[in-house]
């Protein structure tokens, strides 16, 4: 979540005015996140996040995102709803973007994970695989293997103002996923962005997901991948194999994963780390001004990467 977009007191009051959540009290912008901007409003019913979706986002994709959070709220899943206007509709426009009101979702993120923790997400990740398993719409994932070449081309030769080399280390990289990247694991919905800031506690308790803007059809373990690289490095760049054990031994008591998906996790988590060094990387060199959010350090996930090139076999993370 970030703020891009302001919006006035009166901008806000008149967009409000189309949804049955009673009268704004209070509103300020979230910092934390990329993507979007966001806002936490308080009303005279309750509190609600306000987003307003950048132009880095296809409108075309926000029906699948809203949609699929009112599914896996459905199915049990703890996770913001959309809040539907007057007349029915999850979308709206404010200040040329497009605009959406969900419901908000109580707990904090811990910004220092522990074993606990990562098993939680394991069980709560395998869970929403689980549950997504009936939903009836399809998004392809705009950011696998096939968008990668084509961003480190548009980051050109400014990556290696970032890090001398860093243009062909992530040239060859991408050379290898291209060759070795799974063709027939199982797919599904995946949330795709399981950071931290994107789950939340209630004490040790995993209380709900977040921020599902990223989430697509794409291989599943992919998403436990993504979330090995998110949750289970400390601060120094070392791997805990503790915290990565915890999480695949929960996730696999709520779904089973495969002896292909167990043997693909190391070039799936080579994957994610590329993928978000690539981003992380383009956002560095292409920061707009005004933003309110800090651009995140590629180089965190250079020496994710790194690691997972050691990495031969599933026994790495600890299984």
């Amino acid at each position: 979540m970030a703020v891009y977009t302001s919006i006035s007191d009166e901008d806000l009051a008149s967009f409000l005015a189309a949804y049955d959540i009673g009268d704004p009290v209070s509103f300020s912008g979230i910092a934390e996140g990329v993507e979007n901007s966001n806002f936490m409003v308080r009303t005279t019913t309750g509190t609600y996040i306000l987003t307003l979706y950048e132009k880095r986002v296809n409108p075309d994709d926000l029906p699948f995102f809203l949609n699929l959070m009112n599914h896996l709220a459905d199915k049990g899943l703890s996770c913001p709803q959309p809040v539907r206007t007057r007349s029915g509709e999850m979308l709206s426009r404010l200040n040329g973007r497009p605009a959406a009101v969900v419901t908000f979702l109580e707990g904090i993120w811990h910004r220092k994970a522990m074993p606990v923790h990562c098993r939680a997400l394991g069980t709560e990740l395998a869970r929403m695989h689980e549950m997504g398993k009936d939903f009836g719409m399809v998004r392809e994932n705009s950011l696998s293997v096939n968008s990668w070449r084509p961003l480190l081309e548009s980051c050109g030769a400014a990556a290696d103002g970032v890090k001398p080399g860093l243009y062909a280390f992530l040239e060859a990289e991408i050379d290898y996923l291209e060759k070795n990247w799974p063709a027939d694991l199982p797919r599904g919905v995946i949330h795709a962005d399981l950071f931290q800031d994107n789950v939340f506690f209630l004490g040790d308790e995993l209380s709900g997901f977040i921020d599902f803007y990223f989430a697509c059809t794409d291989m599943l373990a992919y998403d436990l991948a993504i979330c090995l690289n998110a949750w289970c490095f400390e601060t120094d760049g070392s791997f805990n194999i503790t915290k990565a054990r915890q999480m695949i031994t929960a996730y696999q008591a709520a779904r089973s994963l495969s002896g292909a998906e167990l043997a693909a996790l190391p070039v799936l988590a080579r994957g994610s780390a590329t993928r978000f060094l690539l981003t992380r990387l383009y956002d560095w060199l292409n920061h707009p001004e005004g933003a309110f959010v800090k651009p995140k350090d590629p180089m965190e996930y250079h020496r994710k990467l790194s690691f997972h090139q050691s990495v031969t076999s599933s026994a790495g993370y600890g299984i």
